[in-house]
């Protein structure tokens, strides 16, 4: 079942028609309807009451590496990357970073872009508006090939 999952997913990616990548993105997300996911759904930025700062350095690290919000706020999350290399920031839950880590391991060039995902320039910026709709223990890291794998992930808890 997982690789038919990867399969279509492969597929879907590939068979995209607006042209993303993590050299050229800006945060620029295609027009398309938000997207229920376990972890929430795409907010707008005028229903961002907080904000909260993700530093990313070349250490491998965020800061911080765990944020708790709660069930039904809208949260514009700055990433903030102080390093000298891409980083970007992807929210999920263990089973759906892994699987994205493993595709990325696999299609280290891969074009992608989802309204859960930042994907930040050294010394830049980007903001992620997202709506956390449902309550639980979630998880985000930077699946850029083996900084995912040297420890570049932290947690997120959506409170009732």
């Amino acid at each position: 079942m997982k690789s038919i999952k990867f399969i279509a997913a492969c597929a879907l990616l590939a068979g995209a028609t607006a042209s993303f990548s993590h050299e050229n993105m800006h945060n620029s997300h295609p027009a398309v309807a938000p997207q229920q996911q376990e972890w929430g759904i795409a907010g707008e930025a005028k229903g961002a009451k907080r904000t909260i700062t993700l530093h990313m350095t070349d250490d491998m690290r965020f800061t911080p590496s765990h944020f708790t919000v709660k069930q039904g706020e809208t949260v514009r999350l700055r990433v903030e990357n102080q390093g000298q290399v891409m980083h970007e920031v992807v929210l999920g839950t263990q089973g759906t970073l892994d699987q994205h880590a493993a595709m990325m391991r696999q299609y280290p060039d891969m074009e992608h872009a989802e309204p859960h995902m930042a994907h930040v320039a050294p010394r830049a910026k980007e903001d992620l508006v997202w709506h956390f709709n449902r309550p639980g223990r979630f998880d985000f890291a930077c699946l850029i090939p083996g900084h995912y794998e040297a420890g570049m992930r932290g947690t997120f808890t959506v409170t009732p």
